[in-house]
């Protein structure tokens, strides 16, 4: 029996699923979502304005951008 070649790691070019700017919008998201997750906090009111409406918002769009970041296209090179 003869043995097939097998390719070398050298020659195999994986590419990445994401691009530079998905994971820069990635990070982003992360951070609005922990920003979020701290304006929450607090022993303060907790009807406050910061609490109830901003961080929830500030979350959301974290959720959101992170969203986009994953399902943006990433730019092909030529």
């Amino acid at each position: 029996m003869t043995q097939k070649p097998t390719p070398t790691k050298e020659s195999q070019h994986e590419a990445f699923v994401f691009g530079k700017a998905n994971y820069r919008l990635l990070i982003l998201s992360i951070l609005l979502v922990v920003s979020g997750f701290i304006l929450m906090i607090g022993e303060t009111d907790i009807y406050e304005f910061r609490k109830i409406i901003l961080a929830p918002i500030v979350v959301l769009a974290g959720f959101g951008l992170g969203f986009v970041a994953i399902l943006k296209r990433p730019a092909t090179e030529k």
